[in-house]
């Protein structure tokens, strides 16, 4: 195989792309729900066949076991993909409502109103590097886009481009063979690509994981465009944890063997890695003891790749240098790359220092914080602006952590009670995402079945003849989809 490492996109090949994803717009858009549904299925089938070929690749290119990580990686790809193409079969997912006419409806009668989500075109999907396929060319955005009828274009990451080629002809192959129409789903390369197709109007939404930086930077540039796009970026998140004296009481050992394993989890390369855990001063220095001997005990990992390494360095020597910081736990690194390290500060210190102290440190660096009361625990709570998880660990009736939930269902996507955020299930009721600068856009998710509500808009159609209504609109109910229909909800044929 000819390497890709370094490949861009011509601009000549770029224009034909999105021609290409333009032209298929109305197509896919109008396709039944059942004919989307199967697509998906097929690429889902596609992937999982070739999994012989796709992990290892992507253990070459990416320095992730394959087993167990990258097996249940993908296996958790295609997974998404069915469920994807449950809630499409099902159609509620269109919100179809119907308004029959009624001349005496208060405040001016009613006409004949008809509504459903439609899909708002073509997307540019922005790959991120740590899940190679679970938010890659066919993860989560790719399929929710798909799923809910839209072109998608894939700006493949530069950390596993062999990959993302393999992964691309897999996908457009089961498409065309689900009948799709050509121009459906393609992949670019390289940053300028990335650009100029954000900013071609033929692109409709951008959704994008990776770094608060670059994911601030391409929704600054989806938005400087004559006719600004929604761009969904997840981006970075400290995922604190809270833990309250009575839990440190009752829990002490198991809060800090999961602790443990939930930051060093893939060397700490998890958008929901826990990056500081508060802790009561009294329990402080037995949990900072049973931490550094187990650390003592973890080898040195490589990283994803040498752009990850040299992010994390920066980050973790800065925030180990800083005044208020201190060493508990260094580690030794090796030429494969760092050891799982741990920081330590008190509440006091981080009030003080917040934007330094709470940096996101993307490899197996955490912070375990001390505080002294109550009161000083819910103010650090208060003090995190966004963030995609924070996690409670309290007893029973126990009143800070009730405190504590209350404060940080304000300011995080998913609260956890006595658990660990990293591992992002697949769900209905998933929520991945949280208010800025977790995410650009903390109305949605980017995870769950959800998640293509994102690459939908709004569409409302007044006395319209069936003939120019969208047919899940049309009389009869031709796809048999839920409806609501003179504000009672039907349930599907």
């Amino acid at each position: 195989m000819t390497s890709l490492a370094g490949r861009t996109t011509t601009e000549p090949e770029l224009e034909t792309l999105l021609a290409a994803a333009a032209e298929a717009g109305a197509e896919l858009a109008g396709l039944a729900p059942d004919r989307r549904a199967e697509a998906l299925r097929r690429v889902a089938d596609a992937v999982d066949s070739a999994a012989g070929e796709l992990v290892p690749l992507a253990s070459k290119e990416t320095n992730l076991p394959m087993t167990p990580r990258l097996v249940a990686e993908l296996g958790r790809a295609t997974f998404q993909l069915r469920l994807l193409a449950e809630a499409v079969a099902e159609g509620g997912y269109l919100e179809v409502t119907l308004d029959s006419p009624d001349p005496d409806w208060p405040a001016g009668g009613r006409a004949d109103m008809r509504r459903l989500l439609w899909p708002v075109g073509p997307v540019l999907n922005f790959a991120a590097s740590n899940f190679p396929f679970a938010f890659s060319v066919a993860g989560g955005d790719t399929a929710a886009a798909l799923a809910a009828g839209c072109p998608v274009v894939v700006k493949a990451n530069p950390g596993h481009p062999e990959l993302s080629a393999l992964t691309a002809s897999t996908v457009s192959v089961a498409l065309a063979d689900a009948g799709l129409p050509a121009g459906s789903f393609a992949v670019v390369y390289g940053e300028e690509t990335g650009r100029a197709a954000l900013l071609d109007t033929r692109i409709k939404a951008g959704a994008f994981t990776g770094s608060t930086a670059v994911g601030r930077t391409l929704f600054d540039l989806a938005s400087s465009r004559p006719e600004p796009i929604p761009f969904y970026a997840e981006m970075g998140s400290v995922n604190p944890v809270f833990v309250t004296e009575s839990a440190a009481a009752s829990r002490e050992a198991e809060i800090a063997d999961g602790y443990l394993g939930s930051y060093t989890l893939g060397m700490g390369q998890f958008c929901t890695k826990p990056g500081l855990l508060f802790v009561p001063e009294r329990a402080a220095e037995s949990i900072t003891a049973r931490l550094v001997t187990a650390l003592s005990e973890r080898a040195a990992a490589r990283l994803l790749n040498d752009r990850i390494a040299a992010g994390y360095q920066r980050v973790h020597s800065a925030l180990a240098g800083h005044p208020a910081m201190s060493v508990l736990h260094a580690g030794t690194d090796s030429a494969e790359g760092p050891a799982p390290a741990l920081l330590g500060t008190t509440a006091a210190d981080l009030l003080a220092h917040h934007d330094e102290l709470t940096a996101e440190c993307f490899g197996p660096t955490s912070v375990l914080v001390r505080y002294s009361s109550t009161d000083e625990l819910l103010a650090c709570a208060r003090s995190f602006p966004g963030e995609l998880t924070a996690t409670v660990h309290g007893e029973g009736d126990d009143e800070p952590a009730a405190r504590l939930v209350a404060e940080l269902s304000t300011r995080v996507g998913r609260v956890l009670w006595n658990g660990w955020p990293t591992g992002v299930a697949v769900t209905y009721a998933m929520q991945h995402g949280g208010p800025y600068p977790a995410t650009t856009a903390p109305l949605h998710t980017s995870v769950g079945t959800t998640s293509l509500r994102r690459f939908l808009r709004p569409v409302a159609y007044q006395n319209m003849p069936q003939h120019l209504l969208p047919e899940v609109l049309r009389d009869g109910n031709p796809f048999g989809v839920p409806r609501r229909l003179d504000g009672v909800l039907t349930p599907p044929r």
